[in-house]
């Protein structure tokens, strides 16, 4: 019975999509003529929206010619409607139809062309002429010739389908490119940002002339400025990359507006414009970048903002970079950068730091304006990272008698009074003893707690955590720097410091002729060290100094008494630090320019039986469309991915058994982020196997797309079935399923299928990151998975290599770093997965005497899936090794 209710014609549509149309032979069954006749009058209902509804239903029974072929005559009159909602999904419906069915609409082109005559809505127009495009391109061609004057004032749907048209037609040979070009050209100024877009992307494709890639640069920048949407700002972009990379020069005057790009709040659209930025800088442009970096930097001082550090830290590496590159600008940007090494952002400092030391070994002349700015600042300094930056700096390039003077005063002063350890008691018992008796009390007291005189005459006991309190709360507002830093358990600083007063004092020797000068210097280094092992030694800190530190001051006290026995050693102060960190230097350049040259030397290697095809020389066919753009990939090898059999075939998952009625086996492709199931089914039986339905279900963050659709196989036959699932997580994800048929009497058929699991190394492409960024996301990740080592491999260097080719992750621990022959090894990897999720990794194994290889790998990230899944990635890579060996 018809009813009036929307709800349930609406449910009635989706019955009818995949209720069963046909019998078991094949033929279109009578119930469906009742179906035809409801469809029929629905279409001719007085309410727009069910009349609209239907006609969007019949979009999805398009493939049933005989259901389709009644009801033509009442779907071209739709045309007709008076509202624009019934005609708009009357053009839909009939596009659908022509494209399954062209028999059934033979005079498309004739009636679109006709409906575009007439018709005033544009959105109708807009899908009309879409339409005509598809089925016949000169047909829109010439309605588009009609109306070159009004492109500009058209909505923004039907610009869009104008700015298809142009690019469908300029694909084959065609006399209206100029048009199109000037058309584009207007459309750069539209009011839609999705519009000049595409007028800005096809206008780069139709000419190479320099004005109109210089426009559609200009109009990419000003969308990315503009614009609300951050993903759209990322990927405007990224095609800005793009065209800089095909017109390096042409871009260049344009670098100033992408810099206003910084203004956006968010960290990745700066760092995407940063990356642009320093590609398009040049001799010409790079002070006034350098400028305007300068000035962004002080803003983050003095502005508070949301992600001021990060940002400040992501100015000051783009500052590092331009400074090496462009020797001109470094003298003007290094006394503003070293105003941040108080930065109370630690992360910041140590790139100012790394930027410093970078540029005094690399333009000399700079030194002594450098390293004078240096020793002014060292007050300001809290960071036991940047002491140790700047004391290695001061140590290595102070050449100048009066120089060097001028640190050891500034050193004493950051330092405060010696011997530390004397002044440090003094401070705390009040009274004036002997350095002897302050010393001997330090050393003998038992530390429990000591009787003091209070104001009233009564005594008290002064237990340790009072003495620990007030010593701290001392430290923290009185206290030079870095005695702080030493009282608080700092004693690597302390060995750094030892290691820069040696170099200092040693240089200060061969300059001076004042001996007693000399012996003075000397005799005060060597009193500060003594002060720091001391220290380190008392119950005065909680934390004792370590061995290492210990050994290293002690043989730095140690040269200084022999200063005039061992030359080979005051050598080795003197030259060799800086000759490895030259070496270093040279070794990071040399790996920069490798990758430089291999990401511009493309190889396109094309077996010598393979066709060769000239457009050119081919036969000229109206039917053939020519893409440009692919010809331009296919020439300079762009986008190509040469796949082997032998990779092919290890991708097919046996879904069934051999004997099972149905044998299945799956080619499973990862494309991007969807997973492409192409599944064959064989028909073992001699029966017709109806209704057949392919039925998966996933298990982890993994999504099927669409159902597979109901297909019936003949006897023996073959069926293939095509499924895509969207990948959302780089988790171990699972495809399980089962095949569905109907047998003999309408009984339900099943066969379970085997499951698929999904590799998530196909996810996770090796990448890299700075020492600073590696140790910063190993503090903030909080998952973390430990893998002992088991395996048969004898060589430490070997196990690295299977362990970095198992995990797809990269060795971000310098060659030399891991060079010579040793029994211990300690290595950090880092990989990133497409969807944006860090992987960090730290490897460290011993080889013990009787040559296994003993240790273990932590994995660390931000998600648990990650971390589990290279572990287990990890435990079966070493499964599989040992039964290899």
């Amino acid at each position: 019975m018809p009813s009036k209710n929307k709800q349930l014609k609406k449910l009635l549509h989706f019955y009818w999509e995949v209720c069963p149309k046909y019998d078991e032979n094949g033929k279109l069954k009578q119930e469906m003529i009742l179906v035809v006749n409801a469809i029929r009058n629905d279409l001719q209902h007085p309410n727009e929206y069910i009349r609209g509804a239907t006609l969007r239903f019949l979009q999805k029974i398009s493939r049933e010619a005989e259901l389709l072929e009644p009801l033509i005559p009442t779907l071209r009159a739709n045309l007709e409607h008076r509202h624009s909602y019934v005609r708009r999904a009357a053009v839909f419906a009939l596009q659908t139809v022509h494209r399954e069915h062209p028999s059934l609409v033979p005079d498309a082109a004739e009636l679109m062309q006709t409906f575009l005559a007439a018709e005033s809505d544009a959105s109708c127009k807009r899908n009309a002429l879409v339409f005509l495009a598809n089925v016949a391109l000169p047909r829109a061609v010439e309605w588009l010739r009609g109306v070159w004057d009004g492109i500009v004032s058209m909505d923004e749907g039907l610009q869009m389908a104008v700015v298809e048209v142009a690019r469908m037609d300029c694909a084959r040979e065609t006399t209206h490119r100029p048009k199109y070009i000037r058309a584009m050209f207007e459309l750069l100024g539209a009011t839609s940002h999705a519009v000049k877009y595409e007028a800005a992307t096809t206008l780069t494709t139709l000419t190479q002339n320099v004005a109109a890639v210089k426009a559609a640069a200009s109009c990419l920048v000003t969308l990315a400025i503009k614009e609300s949407d951050n993903n759209v700002k990322l990927i405007v972009l990224d095609r800005l990359d793009a065209l800089r990379e095909r017109h390096r020069h042409i871009l260049d005057g344009s670098i100033m507006d992408v810099l206003q790009v910084l203004s956006s709040a968010d960290m990745e659209v700066r760092r995407k414009a940063m990356s642009i930025v320093l590609s398009m800088t040049s001799g010409r442009n790079a002070e006034d970048v350098v400028l305007f970096l300068k000035k962004q930097l002080l803003r983050t001082q003095e502005q508070d903002f949301d992600k001021a550090s990060e940002y400040r830290q992501l100015l000051i590496q783009s500052i590092h970079v331009l400074a090496i590159r462009f020797s001109e600008v470094a003298a003007s940007v290094v006394h503003a950068l070293m105003d941040f090494l108080g930065d109370s952002n630690n992360p910041s400092a140590l790139d100012v730091v790394a930027f410093v030391r970078e540029v005094v070994e690399k333009f000399p002349a700079l030194r002594p304006a450098i390293t004078g700015k240096l020793t002014n600042t060292l007050m300001n300094m809290r960071s036991g990272k940047v002491f140790r930056g700047v004391l290695w700096i001061l140590g290595e390039y102070m050449e100048e008698l009066d120089a060097i003077e001028m640190v050891l005063a500034e050193i004493r002063k950051i330092i405060g009074e010696i011997p530390v350890l004397a002044a440090e008691l003094r401070e705390e018992e009040g009274n004036p003893h002997t350095d002897e008796e302050r010393d001997e009390g330090s050393f003998s007291g038992t530390g429990v707690g000591r009787p003091r005189v209070l104001a009233d005459g009564t005594y008290a006991t002064e237990t340790a955590f009072s003495v620990s309190s007030t010593r701290t709360e001392s430290s923290k507002t009185t206290k030079p720097p870095l005695r702080a830093l030493i009282l608080g358990g700092d004693f690597f600083t302390g060995a750094v410091l030892a290691v820069a007063l040696t170099k200092l004092v040693l240089r200060y020797d061969k300059l001076t002729s004042n001996r007693s000068k000399a012996n003075s210097v000397r005799a005060e280094a060597m009193l500060t060290m003594t002060s720091i092992i001391r220290v380190g030694q008392s119950k005065l800190v909680t934390v004792p100094i370590d061995e290492d530190s210990n050994e290293r001051i002690l043989g730095c006290i140690q040269s200084l008494g022999e200063l005039n026995d061992c030359q080979e050693v005051n050598e080795i102060f003197l030259t060799d630090s800086r000759a490895a960190y030259a070496q270093m230097l040279g070794a990071q350049e040399k790996r920069a320019a490798e990758k430089k040259a291999v990401e511009t030397v493309k190889e396109n290697v094309i077996q010598v039986d393979d066709l060769l095809t000239f457009r050119q020389l081919s036969k000229k066919s109206v039917d053939e469309a020519v893409d440009y753009l692919e010809d331009l990939g296919k020439a300079t090898g762009v986008g190509e991915v040469f796949e082997d059999f032998i990779s092919n075939l290890s991708r097919i998952s046996q879904l069934t058994g051999i004997s099972d009625p149905i044998y299945a086996e799956a080619y499973v492709k990862m494309h991007g982020f969807d997973i492409l199931l192409d599944v064959l089914l064989v028909n073992q039986t001699p029966n017709t196997l109806q209704n057949l339905c392919l039925d998966f279900a996933t298990l982890g963050d993994l999504k099927l797309v669409e159902r597979p659709t109901v297909h019936t196989i003949a006897p023996h036959g073959f069926q293939s079935i095509k499924a895509t699932i969207k990948v959302s997580s780089t988790e171990t994800g699972v495809i399980f399923g089962s095949i569905l048929w109907d047998g003999p009497n309408l009984t339900e058929c099943c066969v379970i299928l085997n499951d698929i699991h999904i590799d998530i190394m196909d996810y996770i492409k090796p990448a890299y990151c700075s020492e600073t960024q590696f140790r910063s996301m190993w503090t903030e990740f909080e998952w973390e998975n430990r893998v002992n080592v088991s395996t048969k491999m004898t060589e430490t260097r070997e196990y690295l290599k299977h362990v970095m080719k198992s995990t797809n992750m990269s060795c971000l621990t310098p060659e030399g770093a891991m060079s010579g022959d040793c029994d211990f090894l300690s290595a950090n990897m880092y990989a990133r997965s497409l969807f944006g999720e860090d992987a960090l990794a730290n490897l460290s194994i011993e080889k013990t005497e009787t040559g296994a290889i003993v240790g273990h790998v932590r994995i660390r990230s931000k998600t648990q899936g990650i971390a589990l899944s290279l572990g287990d990635r990890i435990t079966m890579s070493q499964r599989d090794a040992k039964s290899l060996l």
